[in-house]
């Protein structure tokens, strides 16, 4: 080894921690998969901490008692995100049929300006019922397993909200558990780095929250003057969408845009679409940059990486965990920075 020169001695150290990283990080994404159930309640009630931590404390400083100010604050989510999940679910069914419609006459249009090569729309429904008749064994299986998610699915959300009142309630004690399960006289360094993860993840979902809710606001605003229906429901899953860069607002976008072709035509869907697009021009111009950049430092390149990696790992839940959880990482690696770096020398 030591033939080797110096340069490429540190390569290969460099090469070796890497790969032990990269090692590590599959091995833990490994464990999270096969326990999901369990591991996605206790990410998503961090968030939730994390997000409604500065109402706890306002509680707490009113005089409130820490299990009531809990309790609360979990009680004032349910009723926000329930509230929020009906009127876009009412919106949705109140223009689904106009929606449906819509898109069955724009795509007739293009049939008939472009031509289909002898296939109609109706051949294309006699294909569909042939396909749904003779797969019916397995869309029947399918319905099963969909229905078996949603069942998960609201377990998970019931024990993430469970561990939300608990980590609210006993967030005072966090430290202390820190230094009591940290080995040797680490203590202080475990407790300076999950401090600076949770402020990372803690400034994400404020400063998210802050742009979620002024997109949501101008865009019920725009849809309003437009007299779309349901605009109070869009602008509501325009908020909830914004926890998902970029995919969510291109989603919650496109809904709006349909409800408008939908019941209002093509002209007033134009100008929703307008609408859409100034926002979001104006969320990555003007909003992120400045609300972001006192929150969560990070290159908009590093978080369509994040997302992406998200994506591939775990599906829509990963592209809501990927981007706090990388700023967690990035929390904790400016800790371990800030303590471990060598001073450069004085001149002197």
């Amino acid at each position: 080894m030591q033939l080797l020169p110096d340069p490429v001695r540190r390569l290969a150290a460099w090469c070796a921690v890497i790969l032990l990283v990269a090692g590590v990080v599959y091995v833990g994404v490994l464990l999270c998969s096969q326990f999901r159930t369990a591991v996605t309640p206790v990410l998503l009630a961090l968030l939730g901490t994390a997000l409604l931590g500065p109402l706890h404390r306002r509680l707490v400083r009113a005089k409130v008692n820490r299990s009531v100010a809990a309790g609360l604050t979990c009680v004032a989510v349910v009723a926000v995100v329930g509230g929020a999940v009906y009127i876009v679910v009412a919106a949705l069914i109140d223009t689904g049929d106009q929606i449906v419609a819509s898109l069955k006459d724009a795509a007739q249009g293009v049939a008939d300006h472009f031509g289909a090569a002898g296939t109609s729309l109706d051949d294309l429904a006699t294909n569909a019922k042939d396909l749904l008749t003779k797969f019916g064994g397995t869309a029947a299986s399918n319905v099963i397993s969909g229905v078996s998610v949603v069942g998960e699915t609201i377990a998970m959300a019931v024990l993430a909200l469970f561990l939300v009142f608990f980590f609210l309630r006993d967030s005072h004690k966090a430290a202390d558990l820190i230094r009591g399960i940290a080995p040797g006289e680490s203590g202080d360094t475990l407790e300076a780095m999950a401090r600076r993860a949770y402020e990372a993840v803690e400034g994400f979902m404020r400063g998210t929250s802050f742009i979620a809710l002024i997109d949501a606001v101008c865009i019920t605003l725009g849809l309003l003057v437009l007299d779309v229906p349901g605009a109070v429901g869009l602008g509501a899953l325009v908020f909830v969408g914004a926890f998902i860069p970029y995919l969510g607002a291109f989603i919650s976008g496109a809904v709006a845009v349909l409800v408008a072709l939908a019941d209002r035509g093509f002209v007033i869907a134009l100008w929703a679409l307008g609408i859409v697009l100034a926002v979001q021009v104006l969320e990555g111009h003007v909003l992120t940059p400045m609300i972001q950049s006192r929150t969560v430092q990070m290159h908009p390149a590093m978080v369509m990486v994040a997302i992406t990696a998200g994506a591939s790992v775990a599906g829509v839940l990963g592209m809501l965990l990927a981007v706090p959880l990388t700023a967690a990482a990035f929390g904790v690696v400016h800790e371990l920075r800030a303590r471990y770096q060598v001073p450069e020398p004085s001149d002197s």
